[in-house]
């Protein structure tokens, strides 16, 4: 199995500013995904050929070849689709949610029916995952899709975690300047001493300090200038890049296991209180070293209403 992800597997998009050019072929590679899915679910994986895809598309023949080598790589879009969102969902959960709450709260917005993706087409999914477990070639489309989200979750994780440092940062910081001036507010504070430091997006020595997306090690030592690009590109470690691969086989599994079955994608069984149970599982796991169970016990005053909720 390839370890680089072709174009069509990415599960997320070019960082930089999308042109028109791109976004109408996105469209494209898009329609051409749900009419192979479609004739896929209707009459099976063998009986279709790349050019019933085509028609079916309102394309032609060559143009479908300019898009996916083979007629498994085109449902591609719509596996990387779902796992955008999911992996998405954990970017932009709330800040305060730990890893693993952060983790959950992704499972309840996206393997939800009708808050991510509607019933009908979580029934698609069934099948098209069903015929990977028969096909090679689809099995490596849908293999290769899940192995480029955990390389985008280790990311995001990465990103989370380095947040939660700078939060850290911050707070010892204001924290160390309130003790220095004998705890008292000096005219103008909003918070301790340096309130801004915390909420406010600076330091509190009034320079760019940990809190606008620099390296917590340089807030304090006076790091005078925005990350260097090297500092930019470090990749995330083996311990976020395991918590990546193990948080996602939690949500394939749970999948998959799912689509083995006739359970419908709601209640019991269903794919999210299967993810959530897996997740659940590994609740002692220590999630790269700042996720652990103790630390979501510790805060659990501000981010049990997310497990709650993801618990629904």
């Amino acid at each position: 199995m390839s370890t680089t992800p072709s174009p069509a597997h990415q599960p997320f998009p070019a960082s930089a500013p999308v042109s028109l050019t791109e976004r109408r072929k996105a469209e494209t590679r898009m329609e051409i995904a749900r009419a192979a899915a479609a004739l896929f679910v209707k009459q099976g994986l063998r009986a279709t050929r790349a050019e019933d895809i085509a028609q079916a598309a309102g394309i032609a023949p060559r143009t479908f070849y300019r898009y996916f080598a083979t007629k498994e790589e085109a449902v591609a879009p719509l596996y990387a689709a779902g796992a955008q969102r999911w992996t998405e969902a954990v970017r932009t959960a709330p800040a305060h949610l730990s890893l693993p709450q952060a983790l959950e709260h992704a499972v309840h917005h996206t393997l939800t029916p009708g808050i991510g993706v509607s019933a009908a087409s979580w029934e698609w999914l069934r099948t098209l995952v069903r015929l990977a477990d028969t096909s090679p070639a689809l099995r490596k489309v849908w293999a290769e899709v899940c192995q480029a989200s955990e390389g985008a979750l280790a990311e995001i994780l990465r990103e989370r975690e380095r947040e939660r440092e700078r939060e850290g940062t911050g707070a010892r910081e204001a924290v160390g300047g309130w003790k220095a001036a004998g705890g008292r507010k000096t005219k103008g504070d909003t918070g301790v001493s340096g309130g801004p430091g915390v909420s406010g997006g600076h330091s509190p020595s009034g320079s760019p300090g940990a809190s606008e997306g620099h390296d917590p090690s340089g807030g304090v030592g006076g790091s005078e200038g925005p990350e260097s690009a090297d500092a930019q590109l470090v990749q995330p470690g083996p311990d976020l890049r395991f918590a990546a691969a193990v948080a996602g086989a939690a949500v394939r599994v749970a999948v998959e296991s799912w689509a083995a079955t006739t359970t419908p994608p709601t209640g019991p069984g269903s794919p999210a209180a299967l993810a959530l149970r897996n997740l659940r599982a590994l609740r002692d796991f220590e999630w790269g070293g700042s996720g652990s169970e103790s630390e979501s016990r510790e805060s659990g005053g501000r981010g049990g209403s997310g497990s709650r909720e993801s618990g629904g």
